[in-house]
């Protein structure tokens, strides 16, 4: 089996190639700028069509949730018309396609985690155009899986994990916020949870198989309490930590509004497909324990 993901430096891409080398019998093909720019739609097709898969990944994404509020219009190019000509090029190639998407298309003003069909209300920009991108996907093809995810980690690129580590080479004390809840999400769970589904929707998925899922690490805390987790496994292996002061989003203020609440109910994904993440500590100490270079 041929997966084409969008993209080739995004954290999701390079686990899931990672990951996809202990899968015998699945390729995973990255395909990103310059043959497929998502500012450029019409690169799309012809760049998966070279790829010819047996099912498309759309992972490639603008994630800078702040800067999105000066950039709406890139955002809104990459997120909601990127997405839907990636969907629409895999429908013209008769291939399912599985679309990455984001926690923060709920208000986060809920008390339980959010499931499937709770009303969506994204307060950023960012999350208006994932949100955008989910109706451009499902439009555009109905052979879709979207799996919204939250709070992305791993030893690559840009994440709280390894910004937390960074900070603790220079700080004693790191303020965080702990008033944000939502589930920490290693990209190599989501890389594994992609490798689990994809073989059961190539071919002629059944109905139960499409649409909307939430994919993200099991269990749940706050921003804090993910930073106290990180300092103190990396303490034990002998690398950077720091002492968490707890404090309010009030005292951290961001462009973007951030939702209080947006843990998610997996409990869909897990019926349908049969796979849950991992807990999120377990998937932590992992990816800690990479950037230490200690055995896995």
């Amino acid at each position: 089996m041929r997966i084409a993901v969008t993209g080739r430096e995004g954290q999701v891409v390079r686990c899931l190639v990672e990951r996809s080398r202990e899968k015998p019998g699945i390729e995973v093909v990255p395909v990103g700028r310059p043959q497929l720019d998502l500012l450029r739609p019409e690169t799309v097709l012809p760049a998966i069509r070279a790829a010819d898969p047996d099912i498309v990944v759309s992972a490639a994404a603008y994630t800078a949730v702040d800067k999105a509020e000066d950039e709406p219009e890139i955002a809104a190019a990459v997120n909601t018309v990127g997405a839907g000509a990636v969907a629409e090029a895999a429908a013209v190639l008769g291939v399912p396609v599985i679309h990455l998407s984001t926690d923060y298309v709920f208000a986060g003003n809920g008390e339980r985690p959010y499931e499937e069909d709770d009303r969506t209300e994204p307060q950023s920009v960012y999350g208006r155009t994932k949100l955008a991108g989910e109706k451009a996907v499902a439009a555009a093809h109905p052979g879709h899986v979207i799996l919204r995810t939250a709070w992305v980690y791993s030893p690559f690129g840009r994440n709280f994990v390894r910004t937390m580590l960074n900070l603790a080479r220079d700080r004693d004390v790191v303020r965080v916020v702990a008033d944000q809840f939502g589930n920490p999400t290693s990209a190599f769970d989501i890389a594994d949870g992609i490798l689990a589904i994809a073989p059961q929707v190539v071919g002629q998925a059944s109905a139960a198989r499409l649409g909307v899922f939430h994919l993200a690490g099991t269990g749940a805390t706050h921003w804090a309490g993910l930073a106290a987790r990180v300092f103190e496994t990396s303490k034990a292996l002998g690398g950077p930590w720091a002492r968490v002061e707890e404090i309010g989003t009030g005292d951290y203020p961001t462009k973007a509004r951030r939702p209080a609440n947006s843990r998610l109910s997996t409990a869909r994904l897990r019926d349908a497909f049969g796979w849950r993440a991992p807990d999120w500590r377990v998937s932590c100490d992992a990816v800690v324990r990479r950037l230490a270079g200690a055995p896995e």
